[in-house]
């Protein structure tokens, strides 16, 4: 069990890596947070899709596809990407009632 959670730990550490440092700002301030605080959540499947996602090299179209301006591939079309739209809906909407936006 300790090796498990070891393995998890190193995954999520790069997954977080990944997620923070994306090259786009506002595809940072959206991964960067969802990964700090949904992540350790997610089951192997999800960290799969969203490890897929991280591979991306198009950090605008990611952003789009999040936002919904730009309809989503079916590969990334995934119970993960509801979780990152919801997430960016609950967290920008916190962020402006705190007066960030």
């Amino acid at each position: 069990m300790a090796d498990i959670d070891a393995r998890l730990k190193q995954r999520l550490g790069r997954i977080t890596f990944r997620a923070w440092r994306r090259g786009f700002r506002e595809a940072d301030l959206v991964l960067g947070p969802f990964v700090d605080q949904v992540g350790p959540s997610l089951d192997e499947s999800e960290l799969d899709s969203l490890e897929a996602l991280l591979a991306e090299d198009d950090d605008h179209r990611i952003y789009a596809w999040i936002t919904g301006t730009e309809p989503t591939p079916a590969v990334h079309d995934t119970p993960v990407m509801i979780k990152v739209r919801t997430f960016m809906r609950d967290h920008v909407a916190a962020a402006v009632a705190e007066g960030a936006g």
